[in-house]
């Protein structure tokens, strides 16, 4: 990488100016997991976690923050997102939870960042809602799996 577009010639942080982009339909998605001991997992699959229901209080969360993005991160653009889906799936063989959004918008810039963003958030969540069962949960393996539009066209991992 040559430079960075986030740095100005005096090494300043600076947001990019995308006003001469041209607006496409762009698309990224991310996955994370939240690993748990396997008594967690069974707990929340039984519907027994003591402050609910966890995943459904996850997955929303996911979506709000992921239309919060701008907010969070300095030097991201606020987007007006067309969906924002976040799922978390219960995984035995992990044992623990995998984490899936999807974001789109049509716009001047990329939804990685909003993607990251919801899946970061649904962890930590999912974390939030079941330390008193489990102290020992580890989130990891947060990355953006899929991206589309704009310049530099689709890619996946």
């Amino acid at each position: 990488m040559s430079e960075l577009s986030h740095l100005d010639s005096a090494g300043r942080a600076r947001m990019v100016d995308v006003g001469d982009k041209p607006i496409t339909r762009r698309a990224a998605e991310a996955v994370g997991q939240l690993l748990c001991a396997p008594e967690t997992l069974a707990l929340v699959k039984a519907g027994e976690a003591p402050k609910g229901n966890v995943i459904a209080t996850a997955e929303l969360a996911g979506v709000m923050a992921a239309k919060q993005t701008a907010a969070l991160i300095p030097l991201c653009h606020p987007l007006p997102l067309s969906q924002v889906v976040v799922e978390i799936t219960p995984d035995d063989g992990l044992p623990g939870f995998l984490v899936h959004a999807r974001v789109r918008t049509t716009g001047q810039t990329g939804v990685e960042m909003e993607a990251l963003t919801g899946v970061s958030i649904a962890c930590l969540t999912l974390f939030d809602m079941l330390k008193a069962v489990d102290k020992g949960m580890e989130i990891g393996a947060i990355k953006v799996t899929a991206k589309s539009g704009g310049r530099s066209g689709s890619w996946q991992a």
